[in-house]
């Protein structure tokens, strides 16, 4: 990297197709991503280099500060969510989305406390995004956005069959992996 421009897949082109999708859904739920709130399901490098991506651009389209666009951007790593609480512990990736809010252990949990209107999986834990869950979010939005990154298919979230059931056909929604189509309403 100290010789020449890298790019990492992983990191940078899931984190430009997901802000893509993200950009795509304002038309759809009428909700600027500067106005969303955002939590994700895993905290490694790809999930923080989305978020990184995503308050870039919240702050270059007006959003306010890049503190101000992190504020609205949760993680959830395989101790709960990321808060400050944690402490300096916690790996350089993770540092700008701890914040200072009450501790919750399970996703669950955290979706009735952040009432998120973004849920991002890429944790590659299969079936994480439960029916409870997200109906959970399609009872707190009127189109949650539900993006389940994870690959390959058996380490998706959900299926999309299962968050077009689960969410009663209003989510947005995307994937890393290949599902089959799926008729709604």
């Amino acid at each position: 990297q100290d010789k020449a421009t890298c790019f990492n897949d992983d990191i940078q082109g899931t984190a430009a197709v997901a802000l893509a999708g993200l950009i795509a859904a304002e038309a759809l739920t009428g909700v600027e991503l500067k106005d969303h709130t955002v939590l994700f399901y895993g905290a490694g490098e790809a999930g923080a280099g989305i978020a990184d991506l995503m308050a870039a651009r919240i702050k270059a389209a007006g959003g306010g500060s890049l503190e101000a666009a992190r504020s609205r951007i949760f993680m959830m790593d395989s101790k709960g969510l990321v808060t400050a609480q944690r402490g300096d512990g916690l790996a350089h990736h993770k540092r700008p989305y701890a914040h200072a809010v009450a501790d919750c252990a399970s996703l669950e949990e955290c979706v009735d406390a952040l009432r998120p209107s973004v849920l991002i999986g890429v944790a590659a834990v299969g079936q994480a995004f439960t029916p409870g869950i997200l109906a959970k979010m399609a009872a707190i939005n009127a189109m949650p956005v539900i993006f389940a990154l994870s690959n390959p298919t058996s380490k998706a979230e959900c299926t999309a069959e299962q968050a077009y059931t689960w969410t009663e056909g209003r989510c947005i929604f995307a994937s890393g992996s290949p599902f089959d189509p799926v008729e709604v309403g």
